[in-house]
């Protein structure tokens, strides 16, 4: 029996590799192997999931107290799950990116995250990026520009599926010097290592694929897969995310 929690991880709280003693490997990756298969549905715990299986390959007890506030968590709402209106939304209308700026803990380098909703279906996704940032902005632009990329991918697996959209998709991003070098048709010295990001971007923009708006950080939705949060930032965000409890009264 374990007490339930209100959030997958704690905040300000940072996994390191000295985290105590060691613990059973095969059994950590089998925990681990489970909490990775039932996020794909569980998005409210892919942040929390995705640092503890970092460790898979020397856990400690640090990082098992971890897996074990993650299951805490889930025995909270155990019916929790994203739903599927029979109404549904339309398809690709919003997107929201972010990135986590020199987050790593190991060489520094961002992490982009990137999320989408729509008619009956559901895209979250994150990837390190293959070179520093040296600001915060650069990050945010990058995470963008493989965001885009990513939406066009899927945008033309729905076409192949026979389900068209021909609007532009909203991109939210929550940092204004992000949003700023997409709308400066100025080239600075500071963007010239983004130039082919900002050239694509710039493109789709053109061609109508995009819109760039800002987001406030209290409604980026892709925080949820960038940090951990507290209860009264977390629970709107995972709300916003399509989750709903099936066991919660109504």
């Amino acid at each position: 029996s374990c007490k339930p929690t209100d959030s997958s991880d704690e905040v300000d709280h940072r996994h390191c590799d000295e985290g105590g003693d060691s613990v059973d490997n095969e059994r950590y990756q089998i925990l681990i192997g489970r909490l990775i298969y039932l996020s794909h549905t569980r998005p409210d715990i892919a942040y929390a999931v995705g640092i503890v299986s970092q460790f898979m390959h020397d856990p400690r007890t640090l990082h098992l107290e971890a897996v074990y506030r993650i299951l805490r968590y889930l025995k909270s709402a155990p019916g929790k799950g994203i739903m599927f209106s029979q109404y549904g939304m339309e398809i690709l209308t919003e997107a929201y990116t972010d990135a986590d700026w020199a987050g790593s803990k190991v060489g520094r380098r961002s992490t982009s995250r990137y999320c989408t909703f729509g008619w009956q279906s559901s895209y979250l996704e994150k990837q390190k990026q293959t070179v520093m940032s040296r600001y915060s902005a650069k990050a945010e632009y990058r995470a963008m520009a493989q965001g885009v990329c990513e939406f066009i991918w899927l945008k033309r697996l729905l076409n192949d599926l026979g389900i068209t959209h021909e609007s532009s998709i909203r991109l939210f991003c929550d940092n204004k010097a992000a949003v700023n070098i997409v709308h400066n048709p100025v080239q600075h010295n500071k963007t010239k290592n983004i130039k082919i990001d900002r050239f694509f971007i710039i493109e789709k923009l053109d061609q109508n694929v995009i819109c760039t708006p800002f987001v406030k950080s209290k409604d980026q939705l892709a925080d949820v897969l960038r940090k951990a949060l507290d209860s009264t930032a977390f629970h709107p965000l995972v709300c916003k995310l399509g989750m709903r409890d099936i066991h919660a009264p109504t």
